[in-house]
């Protein structure tokens, strides 16, 4: 009868994969799942973004940590089927470009808790993941300003002035009816210099929309056309 394979480091019996009960695999696809949420759950508390923008991340990190966990089940202690594998997954290719690293390493963070689960290395996630999540926490506080997932960068307004309208009459007041902060970036002139194009940087009060903003403007007498162009979401 041979001898129950031993872990060199730990010196404790290794139990073989092939040989786990039904319970064992539940419980470990389980805490995959559970780890998985807590790591997603992590991303979307710490990052400024909206649940529609964030869904789609957050699922492929859980689904991503499930898997993890099926993938160190399935090499268990066999180092010929993990270069196999390896070689298998190769011929994966993925088209999504990660635009935030920060995004990275979560990425990171679900494959090791992914890991840990299913290779029963249960306390490496498990104080793992707190201190991940309060880690990105602090930094998200250190790292922004912004007051949260609805912060965003000046939005462009483009106003097209008759050249007999006073820019610093009723279209001044009107923006600074509508805007939080404001300020003028560039003029140009417009129809061989029947008219003038004035470019703001606009940041909306709470409450205004860019159609209420449009159609205030469009009712000042002199003004020919307005474009708005919403500005990117801080990350």
């Amino acid at each position: 009868m041979s001898k129950p394979q031993t872990d060199p480091i730990s010196g404790q019996a290794v139990v073989s994969d092939q040989t786990l009960g039904a319970d064992e695999l539940l419980l470990r696809l389980g805490l995959g799942a559970a780890f998985g949420i807590a790591v997603g759950a992590s991303y979307f508390l710490t990052q400024r973004k909206r649940r529609a923008e964030a869904g789609s991340f957050v699922s492929t990190l859980v689904l991503l940590s499930i898997l993890l966990a099926m993938v160190s089940m399935v090499i268990g202690s066999d180092i010929a089927r993990a270069f196999s594998l390896v070689g298998a997954l190769a011929i994966v290719r993925f088209r999504t470009v990660v635009e935030d690293t920060r995004d990275t390493a979560f990425v990171i963070f679900a494959v090791i808790a992914g890991m840990a689960a299913g290779a029963g290395a249960y306390p490496v996630a498990a104080f793992g993941i707190p201190i991940v999540a309060a880690m990105a926490w602090l930094l998200r506080l250190w790292g922004g300003n912004g007051s949260g997932p609805e912060k965003c960068q000046a939005a462009k307004l483009v106003v097209r002035l008759g050249i007999g309208a006073d820019p610093n009459g009723p279209l001044t007041e009107t923006l600074r009816k509508h805007a939080e902060d404001m300020r003028l970036v560039s003029i140009a002139t417009a129809r061989q210099g029947a008219a003038v194009d004035l470019t703001y940087a606009v940041r909306l009060q709470e409450g205004v929309t860019p159609l209420g903003l449009t159609s205030d403007l469009n009712r000042i007498e002199g003004v020919q056309a307005v474009e708005w162009s919403e500005g990117k979401r801080e990350e």
